[in-house]
């Protein structure tokens, strides 16, 4: 199969998946309890029922669901994503306000967790059986078994309370001026602690992944050949071990992108970090079905594209494998 066509089939699945994504999305958020028309009427101490009648109709809530799903899905095909009941702003502003805050530690900690993830289960699997493989996969056990919260308040003890070395919450210091360089600074700083936190726990992941997959490679007859015919063991190790041990891991990696994006939602709540994790938090808290079906479908746009780049690693990793096999 072409690149042309593995493209256009694969895009044409992935509309195929958002449009389900937003039919379930929506259908379940209709189905909860509770409306926004009810929230923000009791925020404004109006509890007469035909004011709240009046507002849900304001909103298009007193129609049936097919009908909210029909007018929903027809300007989400124009990219309209709505305006806010909470804020009676367009969506996509508050979206684009936040969204840059979650990328910045997501893909961060995945960086770190995929980097630190693949060298240590490497050294672990080369050393397997020594004193450092177990030490090594102790750790991963250890940071896998720690829940992420608890990870996070842990951090923020050591380091911002006992040592007062990192910032515990928030992107940048309040009322921090200076040139551009000091408020990069100044965000890398306290993205340390939420991206380490998130980070850690997939790294242990990839830590133990990597050791097993490096393991079984290096039974693998195609090793064992190399050898016989005296082949450096760095050449050894590069192009025919690792190479071949990375196909699970960009499995992974994939699969748990959307995991990634979930769990910063913890992250952030625990760091007080200004990203859309929070965001979706307080839209589900009041209601707000527009802003939490737009990010929604947007992280799940952001997943679907992430497995079609692993796709794409697939080959690159291994020339035998064509695409859409």
């Amino acid at each position: 199969m072409d690149r042309l066509g593995f493209l256009t089939g694969r895009a044409a699945r992935a509309v195929l998946i958002l449009f389900g994504v937003i039919v379930l999305n929506f259908v379940l958020l209709r189905l909860a309890p509770g409306d926004a028309a009810s929230v923000l009427a009791g925020d404004q101490g109006a509890a007469d029922p035909a004011f709240v009648a009046e507002l849900r109709h304001d909103l298009g809530l007193d129609r049936s669901v097919p009908e909210q799903l029909w007018i929903y899905t027809k300007s989400l095909a124009r990219l309209d994503f709505g305006q806010s009941y909470r804020d009676q702003r367009p969506v996509i502003d508050i979206i684009a306000e936040r969204l840059p805050a979650t990328l910045l530690l997501t893909v961060t900690a995945f960086g770190f967790a995929l980097a630190a993830g693949i060298t240590l289960g490497s050294i672990a699997a080369r050393h397997a059986g020594t004193l450092l493989d177990t030490v090594l996969t102790g750790i991963s056990v250890m940071f896998f078994a720690m829940p992420l919260f608890w990870t996070g308040l842990m951090a923020i003890l050591l380091f911002s309370v006992w040592l007062n070395w990192l910032p515990s919450y928030g992107m940048q210091t309040v009322g921090e001026g200076g040139s551009d360089l000091s408020l990069v600074g100044d965000v890398a700083v306290h993205l340390i602690l939420p991206a380490l936190t998130l980070g850690l726990f997939y790294m242990a992941i990839y830590m133990r992944v990597t050791r097993a997959s490096v393991l079984d490679v290096l039974d693998r007859d195609f090793v064992r050949t190399a050898r016989a015919k005296g082949l450096r063991p760095g050449l050894i190790w590069r192009q025919h071990v690792l190479r071949n041990a990375l196909l699970p891991i960009i499995t992974f990696a994939s699969l748990q992108a959307g995991q990634l994006i979930g769990g910063s939602i913890l992250i952030e709540t625990v760091f007080a970090w200004p990203g859309v994790g929070r965001l979706a938090f307080d839209a589900l808290m009041q209601r707000d079905y527009n802003l939490l079906l737009a990010i929604f479908f947007i992280t799940s746009a952001i997943v679907v594209v992430i497995n079609l780049v692993a796709d794409f690693l697939y080959v690159a990793a291994d020339p035998r494998i064509e695409l859409g096999a």
